[in-house]
């Protein structure tokens, strides 16, 4: 199956999802949900395929979710967006719960949605190209795409840390969040690919060229930020850091004062439920009624403008400051929808 922006193929015993949209660094729009959606019936029922391959074309493996579309049509067409939210979501869920390997090559960009089709496969794979961010706070928003279930998983908090800093990090800091399981060398991904599809067993295959990712800057101030980011609300984390007044504490610092504070506010609220959540699905359903009240907002409409579709980066959040940001308002706008996941919704 092959569509303007996704290639799906079987070479041997590997099932391919190419993605190849290079000029918007691999974003994804419906059509490519649906296509890959498409291409994992096919590689399901055909015995012929042991795992799946997901791959980018260019400098990235896929940059996000399409902001553009949703900035366009939220306010006018709601359900044009929320129609995109939801078909995205629930491949999150199915990559997850996929019978075969999923093998996500989180080579060079991976951000937004490409996290979505990576972090719940079942071997995650990063290079010394890789830049993995769920940068979402910088733009109004929140990490989606199951980022609040991943996230929260992450030793130390190191998942609060990258959701609400929104920060771009490498292979080490990656791995060491429990975000990928092996970096190899760029170079030698045509040869895993190859053997995968030669059928050696998935977990081998990637072992017998996996190297040291080297030091994580993360892991070396995990005492840090599992300290601070265990605050029950953003002052208290904020207060902690400047009580550190270390040279991580202040980059930090300087990192979340740029954000949305509506957003910092409904991202930290996110992570903490999603760490009692039971499953994925739970925090799917849970991101899927923020996007509906995100959608009534302001700062979303306002992060894209300055950050996509102006680029003045000088975004005007609204409340401004932390302080001013109505929490009892906010978390009250996220009303219950039907679950993605209902039998109904699932037909």
């Amino acid at each position: 199956m092959t569509t303007p922006f996704v290639r799906a193929t079987i070479d041997g015993a590997l099932g391919r999802v190419h993605l190849d949209r290079p000029e918007a660094l691999n974003s994804l729009d419906l059509d490519m949900v649906r296509t890959i959606a498409q291409a994992l019936d096919g590689f399901e029922a055909d015995d012929r395929v042991r795992a799946v391959a997901l791959t980018g074309e260019g400098r990235a493996l896929c940059a996000g979710g399409d902001i553009k579309m949703i900035w366009r049509t939220g306010r006018s067409e709601p359900d044009a967006a929320l129609a995109f939210w939801a078909e995205e979501y629930r491949l999150n869920a199915r990559i997850a719960r996929a019978p075969k390997p999923w093998v996500a090559i989180m080579d060079g960009i991976c951000m937004g949605g490409g996290v979505g089709l990576s972090v719940h496969g079942s071997h995650r794979v990063v290079t010394e190209r890789t830049r993995f961010a769920m940068p979402e706070t910088g733009i109004g928003y929140f990490p989606d795409v199951g980022g609040t279930y991943a996230l929260s998983r992450a030793p130390n908090r190191l998942g609060f840390w990258l959701g609400l800093t929104g920060a771009a990090v490498g292979a080490a800091d990656t791995i060491a969040a429990g975000l990928a399981d092996a970096m190899l060398r760029s170079d030698d991904l045509p040869t895993l690919l190859a053997d995968l599809a030669a059928g050696r067993p998935v977990e081998e295959a990637i072992a017998a060229r996996a190297v040291d990712p080297g030091p994580s800057r993360l892991r070396e101030n995990a005492a840090l930020i599992q300290s601070a980011f265990a605050g029950a609300e953003m002052a208290a984390i904020l207060d902690s850091l400047r009580a550190d007044a270390s040279d991580f504490a202040m980059e930090t610092l300087a990192l979340l004062d740029a954000k949305s504070p509506t957003s910092l506010v409904l991202t930290l609220h996110l992570l903490q439920e999603a760490i009692g959540a039971p499953d994925l699905e739970t925090c799917l359903d849970r991101e899927y009624a923020a996007d509906v009240a995100i959608l009534e907002g302001h700062d979303f409409y306002e992060g894209v403008r300055a950050a996509v579709i102006e680029k003045d980066r000088n975004p005007v959040w609204r409340p401004a400051s932390l302080s001013a940001v109505d929490r009892h308002a906010l978390l009250a706008s996220l009303r219950p929808q039907p679950s993605l996941f209902a039998p109904a919704a699932k037909g």
